[in-house]
């Protein structure tokens, strides 16, 4: 089934080696030659082989591959080719034989675009081919980790649960041409010959600002203030990473004096006072955040003291500003004689809020892939929702628990959802 969804596509993670945005790269397709049939029989539509793309520019474009065979034992009236990419990345005029899908986010998948190009002729057994003309796709401003979805089918895979707008291409209708016979082409797959696909992380050569977000609380001995916390990114480039993997964790060390009483279903209770957090969601816009919220009782003035908020030491090689990467939670109490935390700090105030993790800004909720991982998801638990989740803020620093890169398996880009009803066969 080509369930294509972006928790595959987008499945990219981060790595040294900018492999795969295997976004967990979930159970994406290898770019290898697929097996052949046992018995040594024609295996029907095959894709040629896919590379990873690296080193775009933000502003730039490139060409989209697009060379297929029909292995099979018999000609095909009707073929289709269909691209799905990340949002970072654009279909530039398409021809009037394809059709442009918008895709906004929805349930685990970021927002993205799809385009499915009809050829009606003759495909025949044993023949390679590609188009005529070659589609281009543009490299957004906001582009970095992003992830292209190719496939090859005899049935139109077009639409899927978030589209929100279809485009029919305006340019000249584009034909297949065919290529010589000794043209290099996967061994396709025995099991769906209708079909073959593959995924593979387009790396773009950008940048990303994560920074820590702190906040000044303001209360008397025995209230109960809201504290709300996380970090932005600051762009240009959003940020994605692996699937079920928080874009970045953070540190969060409370204020001594206080006690926290509830605290964010993202946030995990390591130390007495101390909590490691993520967010919801693997990927982060362009000028979005993550906020991760805690209720905080103040039981007594301590002067001199301050809690802190620290991204945590995964590997985050497009993140060229560490100056951000931590920021104070002040606490002033009435009646103690003004601020218990020394210097200035991010963030905002201290009275209401909810107890859960909100992502914000760009197109919707927040996430990447690619290079930069963000290591292991945050996790949840009766420490962290309630329950003894009472505790005393300290004074000591913690490391983050559980930070770590992971790398991406080189050609396993993020599967966007390259169609949920493609899921045949």
């Amino acid at each position: 089934m080509l369930r294509t969804s972006l928790d595959r596509f987008l499945s990219r993670g981060t790595a040294a080696t900018v492999a795969a945005t295997a976004i967990g790269v979930v159970c994406l397709i290898p770019l290898a030659a697929a097996p052949a049939s046992a018995d040594g029989s024609p295996t029907g539509l095959a894709l040629a082989p896919l590379a990873s793309i690296d080193g775009v520019k933000p502003g730039g474009g490139f060409q989209l591959p697009g060379t297929f065979a029909n292995k099979g034992a018999t000609d095909l009236d009707k073929v289709y080719l269909s691209y799905t990419v990340t949002r970072g990345l654009a279909p530039r005029e398409l021809p009037s034989n394809c059709t442009r899908y918008e895709i906004t986010d929805y349930d685990e998948n970021p927002s993205h675009s799809t385009a499915v190009c009809e050829f009606d002729q003759t495909v025949k057994a044993g023949s390679v081919y590609a188009p005529e003309k070659t589609l281009k796709l543009d490299v957004l401003d906001h582009a970095l980790y992003e992830a292209l979805h190719m496939a090859v089918a005899t049935y139109d895979s077009g639409g899927e649960d978030g589209t929100e707008e279809t485009v029919r291409g305006t340019g000249p209708a584009v034909k297949l041409t065919e290529l010589p016979s000794t043209t290099p082409v996967r061994a396709g797959d025995v099991d769906h010959p209708d079909r073959d696909w593959a995924s593979v992380p387009v790396t773009a050569d950008n940048t990303a600002d994560l920074q820590a977000t702190g906040a000044r609380l303001k209360g008397r001995v025995g209230d109960t203030v809201a504290l709300d916390i996380g970090f932005t990114d600051a762009g240009p480039a959003w940020v994605r990473s692996d699937l079920g993997n928080p874009v970045a964790k953070i540190l969060v060390k409370m204020p001594a004096g206080t006690t926290v009483t509830k605290a964010s279903g993202a946030c995990s209770k390591v130390a007495a006072g101390s909590y490691t957090c993520g967010s919801t969601n693997y990927w982060i816009t362009e000028k979005g955040a993550v906020t991760c919220s805690f209720r905080l009782r103040i039981d007594k003035a301590v002067a001199g003291t301050e809690g802190s908020v620290t991204l945590g030491g995964e590997e985050r090689p497009y993140d060229r500003n560490k100056k951000n990467d931590s920021a104070a939670i002040l606490l002033d109490v009435a009646g103690a004689g003004g601020s218990t935390g020394g210097s200035g700090s991010t963030g905002g105030g201290s009275t209401g809020g909810s107890d859960s993790t909100s992502t914000t800004g760009g197109s919707g909720t927040a996430s990447t892939g690619g290079s930069g991982s963000t290591g292991g998801s945050a996790t949840t638990g009766s420490s962290a929702t309630g329950g003894d989740l009472a505790s005393t803020g300290s004074g000591s620093a913690l490391p983050l628990a559980g930070a770590g890169a992971a790398a991406l398996a080189a050609g396993a880009g993020a599967v966007l959802a390259v169609r949920r009803r493609a899921a045949r066969g």
